[in-house]
């Protein structure tokens, strides 16, 4: 052997020692491949509500088990309601940047051009599943696999029974949408949406191929609907918090479950792991909140400061505390760089990658503790500047433009330091100006639904995406025939031609006529569900159908299920509303509409 050769072999003996010393003490990953992501996001749960965060009531051993090996974000935001924080943890871009500031009245629909994490994760070779809840459209181009997933297991709108689900849905043995087809499946809605969860990262480890499973709990969200095996040990707490906590209780059991499964196929250890919610807690506050103040919708921090646990063996782990000021727009800048996917360069995005706090907690402290972040809960057609806003940095909280707390030494957010600390003030003020000028010009870019998209042969649009009234979001409001006043959907027809459009009170799978009520359906263990309530008998005689300046009417007769009108749609934007009137001229709107190209 050459002296040229022997030092090739010394210097490749040395990297690889190297390299094996480097992975033992956690300091790289011991694997080259791309890492598994698993994200598990609950609905309504807030910081208070986890037995390691100090809830003296409940338990949940297994999430508790995670955060003491995880990485643990002790100051980490979403928004203070749903479909915002959904849409800021999928692009890394404030909601109302992406059109997404409320949960309904179209306000829930995450803009066409919009990239998300599923995407680029997808792009970079990773199979990619959503299970559970989506509540950023149910319409091309906004379904969940139009936006870069694989696999789509989902009930639909914000929570099962809402307006744009499968009718008579109520948490157990419902339908569900598996890759855009209503499915029938057994037991309680969780279970089976872990269950889906965990069938999809089976057969990606059987294909070895890397995977992103995005796991959306619609629980605890109300209805409060809970196996009674779960809500039992919480049955002191009353009927309502009983079930909310035993809705969480059963998540833990399911993430226990989950995560058994992950170390069964042998991946944990090339598996990022990631619990957290999406708002401030809806049932909690009243046992513990982590002594903050305000709850869902709040802009206090009980409205949007939650739990974020990040684990990976090697990695992340050890049941550190990160504690500089992190959010959900952080999320999708984060997980590129650790899957070595990209970043859109034309994009701008408002997270940060937190790699380096993940990695070390005391890196550059100065930098984190001075970053501003700001978010707010609109809930209103156009956003309002300060509406439920917080400004942020690690010390500083300013809400809605006239309070601010030192968080520091005030978590409960009592004491108003304003009057006392006006530069403050100010520098938070001059930073939430910034922000509200760079977002502001992009209100007026309405998400349309498209009409005759080839992803979409029949469009079903609902009520819960309505203009110009607050609709009827659920199935009892449907059945009550609420609001007498239709609103209008905004549109986009992707190709011109002949179309079918129908008109229905209830939903095609109800197959119920238009002027008949409905009996009330089967109750479920926890409070009463949104398809107790008794369908109401409007005897409409009249059908109505505007596209923009087009207006179409017609009678018909009782016991008609359906009215179905022929239009010609014009390539572009428009709009549609659909009515059905009384013999004494009351009107109610046409709550689903069914739109198929000939």
């Amino acid at each position: 052997m050459t002296c040229k050769s022997i030092m090739k072999l010394k210097f490749a003996i040395t990297i690889c020692f190297l390299a094996i010393t480097l992975a033992s003490e956690g300091l790289v990953s011991a694997s080259p491949e791309q890492p598994n992501v698993v994200i598990v996001i609950t609905d309504d749960q807030g910081h208070g509500d986890l037995s390691c965060h100090g809830n003296p009531v409940l338990k949940t051993p297994n999430i508790d088990a995670l955060a003491a090996e995880s990485i643990r974000l002790t100051d980490f935001h979403v928004s203070p309601t749903c479909s915002p924080s959904r849409a800021a943890f999928l692009t890394g871009r404030c909601s109302n940047r992406t059109g997404v500031w409320h949960t309904i009245m179209g306000r829930s629909l995450l803009r066409e051009n919009e990239i998300t994490i599923a995407e680029l994760l997808r792009d970079s070779g990773y199979a990619t599943g959503m299970f559970g809840k989506w509540h950023l459209g149910d319409n091309a181009p906004f379904r969940p696999e139009d936006r870069g997933f694989d696999e789509v297991y989902r009930h639909g709108g914000g929570g099962v029974g809402q307006t744009p689900d499968y009718w008579d849905n109520a948490y157990f043995d419902g339908h569900y949408i598996h890759n855009g087809t209503p499915e029938p499946a057994d037991g309680f809605c969780t279970d089976v949406f872990f269950k889906n969860a965990k069938q999809f990262i089976e057969d990606q480890v059987k294909e070895k191929k890397p995977f992103f499973a995005w796991i959306s709990t619609n629980a605890p969200h109300g209805p409060l609907h809970c196996p009674e095996k779960w809500s039992a040990p919480y049955k002191d707490q009353g009927k309502g918090v009983s079930n909310f906590l035993g809705m969480i209780a059963n998540i833990d059991s399911n993430v226990g479950e989950l995560r058994q499964l992950i170390q069964d196929e042998g991946v944990a250890d090339n598996t990022i792991f990631i619990f957290t919610t999406d708002n401030g807690t809806a049932g909690g506050n009243k046992i513990f909140n982590s002594n903050m103040r305000g709850k869902k919708g709040s802009a206090y921090d009980g409205g949007h400061r939650v739990p974020c646990f990040v684990h990976w063996p090697g990695n992340f782990t050890g049941g550190v505390d990160i504690d500089p000021l992190t959010a959900h727009v952080d999320l999708l800048p984060t997980l590129v760089e650790l899957c070595g996917a990209k970043l859109p360069v034309d994009t701008k995005f408002d997270g940060q990658s937190i790699v380096t706090l993940l990695r070390d907690p005391k890196s550059d402290a100065k930098k984190w503790n001075q970053r501003v972040i700001v978010t707010d809960s609109q809930r209103v057609l156009d956003p309002i500047k300060w509406r439920q806003s917080s400004v942020m940095t690690s010390q500083w909280r300013l809400i809605n433009g006239k309070e601010l707390y030192d968080i520091d030494v005030d978590p409960g957010q009592k004491n108003d330091l304003s009057a006392n600390k006006p530069e403050v003030t100010a520098m938070l003020t001059k930073a939430y100006d910034s922000w509200w000028a760079d977002i502001e010009p992009g209100f007026a870019n309405f998400a349309r639904i498209h009409i005759g998209s080839p992803n979409e042969p029949t469009t079903c649009l609902t009520a819960h995406d309505w203009l110009g009234v607050a609709p009827p979001w659920n199935q009892a409001h449907i059945r009550k025939g609420e609001p007498a006043v239709p609103g209008y959907w905004s549109v986009k027809v992707l190709q011109e031609g002949d179309y079918t459009v129908s008109l229905r009170r209830w939903p095609v799978e109800s197959d119920t006529a238009i002027d008949a009520g409905l009996a009330a359906g089967d109750p479920v263990p926890g409070t009463k569900p949104f398809r107790a309530t008794v369908g109401a008998e409007i005897a409409a005689v009249k059908a109505e159908l505007t596209i923009g300046k087009e207006f179409q009417a017609v009678d018909f007769t009782a016991g008609s299920k359906e009215v179905s009108f022929d239009a010609k749609l014009v390539k572009g934007e428009t709009t549609i509303s659909a009515a059905f009137e009384t013999a004494d001229g009351e009107k109610v709107g046409a709550f689903y509409v069914y739109v198929t190209k000939k």
